[in-house]
């Protein structure tokens, strides 16, 4: 065969095997069709992209590969109290019987979330009052503190809360702090090394030593968790990172907590720890003590799931979780998220609730910090607003809350955005809330914001609008992924 036919044929099999490979992914119509034509009209750039951004690996083969050793060391080390407070669903039939379908299917969706009675916690949106508090536990710590945040800043207050662990360290308490450095890039790497140097025990999350495929699926599946725990007894989760704007410039909103729910953020700050590479010092039993009850916080003996999700995850937990509550809601849904770049599914779930009635309001900033998100989340206005969906801009500093609240029982605080992005790309966790007293809270604190929201006008809104501008918008719309 001569050499120029021979290159054709191994050409158009290598293009038939990735179209395929393509197809069988598990992605929606639309998303294979995107990758297809990149690749057909840019052969070696689109493949390169498909291996980086594309490729799903919600596959039981993949989760068992990179949470094995986590599953060996609780079966081997775990004591039966403390797996049955971990795995057991005693309290699940507590949840109000109108809302316990929501917990039973986020139960279902993944092992590990399960709900938690008799916990506490304080709901905060100050940044400072986060930095008070956590400064204050920091200082308090005795034996260990675990850290994991999707952004950590080389500014004052990253380098106040280095240099408090540093001293820590110093007098004995173990610090265990995981890097998510594909986005922590900007900071030199010599910070991390010195944060070694000094006894702090810091993994990066993406790391080419814990296997390639590993590696290669969190170059773009980054952990945007928020995790800190101290000594077993308090945790801290919700959407701030630790850096200048999540401190003193922007309005967010954060957990403390104390009581049971704590070991379920110990349990999933340990899987990535091992996951990640990382080792244990003791017995796993040394880092799940038994509970001191009511550490402090305003709501006291509350029902709370701890909900993860990641890319090797069966279900894409929390889609699945707001969907249930936008199709079941009867009064109400308030949202709050910076960026909205929602699935096709939840996008028609949000317009089937606002048809039949429900009050469904989205809260987003009027200026969002990153250019292109912006554009994305204006292309989705146009047909929300149709469906009698209520958009209201934020003026005043940078909103970046992930929250939401329905029917004054269900309240969600976490780190998921209402995307693309953290619905099925990043490692995320999110604290749902039954309780009455605690929905009431959150509906006042998304309404105690009236002075600051301009609502949207469905009429001004689309008579206002430039052609360019809406080709900005629907063209960042298909590319929301990758924000």
């Amino acid at each position: 065969m001569p050499t120029g036919t021979l290159i054709a044929v191994i050409s158009i099999v290598l293009y038939l095997g990735i179209a395929l490979a393509i197809l069988v992914n598990h992605h929606e119509n639309g998303s294979k069709l995107l990758w297809l034509t990149l690749f057909l009209v840019f052969p070696i750039v689109g493949f390169l992209a498909y291996c980086l951004f594309g490729i799903g690996y919600r596959r039981p083969s993949v989760r068992k590969r990179l949470h094995q050793k986590t599953l060996d060391l609780f079966h081997s080390q775990m004591p039966p109290e403390t797996a049955e407070a971990l795995f057991s669903d005693k309290d699940l039939d507590k949840v109000d019987i109108r809302c316990r379908p929501l917990a039973r299917l986020l139960r279902a969706a993944g092992e590990g979330n399960k709900v938690y009675s008799g916990s506490s916690f304080e709901i905060i949106t100050s940044g400072q009052r986060k930095r008070e508090l956590l400064l204050e536990d920091i200082r308090a710590a005795k034996k260990f503190i675990h850290i994991e945040y999707f952004r950590f800043g080389n500014d004052k207050s990253g380098r106040e809360v280095r240099d408090l662990l540093i001293q820590k360290v110093k007098e004995g308490v173990e610090v265990r702090f995981i890097n998510n450095n594909m986005i922590g890039r900007k900071i030199p790497r010599s910070y991390f090394r010195n944060m070694r140097k000094e006894g702090i025990d810091v993994l990066p999350f993406t790391h080419i030593h814990n296997g390639f495929r590993s590696w290669l699926m969190r170059l773009n599946h980054q952990n945007h968790r928020k995790i800190v725990v101290i000594d077993g007894q308090i945790s801290y989760t919700g959407g701030m990172n630790l850096n200048d704007n999540y401190f003193y410039k922007w309005r967010d909103t954060h957990l403390r907590l104390c009581g049971p729910v704590v070991a379920r953020l110990q349990a999933s700050f340990i899987d990535h720890w091992i996951s990640s590479g990382g080792s244990l010092k003791h017995n796993l039993s040394y880092y799940f003590p038994p509970m001191i009850p009511q550490l402090g916080g305003n709501f006291k003996d509350k029902l709370i799931q701890v909900v993860t999700d990641a890319p090797e995850n069966p279900w894409t937990s929390m889609q699945l979780g707001y969907e249930w509550i936008l199709h079941n809601a009867r009064e109400y849904v308030y949202i709050q998220t910076p960026y909205f770049i929602p699935p096709d599914s939840f996008l028609d779930a949000l317009k089937v609730a606002a048809l039949r009635g429900v009050d469904v309001r989205i809260m987003l900033p009027k200026d969002v910090d990153t250019p292109l998100a912006g554009p994305a989340n204006h292309s989705f206005y146009e047909e929300c607003l149709e469906a009698g969906i209520r958009i209201f801009e934020r003026g005043g500093e940078f909103i970046h809350s992930k929250t939401l609240v329905a029917d004054d029982s269900i309240s969600i605080i976490g780190a998921s955005n209402l995307d693309v992005r953290s619905f099925s790309i990043n490692s995320e966790v999110n604290t749902v809330i039954y309780d009455r007293e605690v929905a009431i809270s959150c509906k006042e604190i998304f309404l105690s914001d009236d002075a600051l929201l301009k609502e949207i006008d469905a009429d001004t809104w689309i008579a206002s609008r430039k052609w360019y501008q809406d080709a900005l918008s629907q063209f960042m719309r298909m590319f929301g992924w990758l924000l």
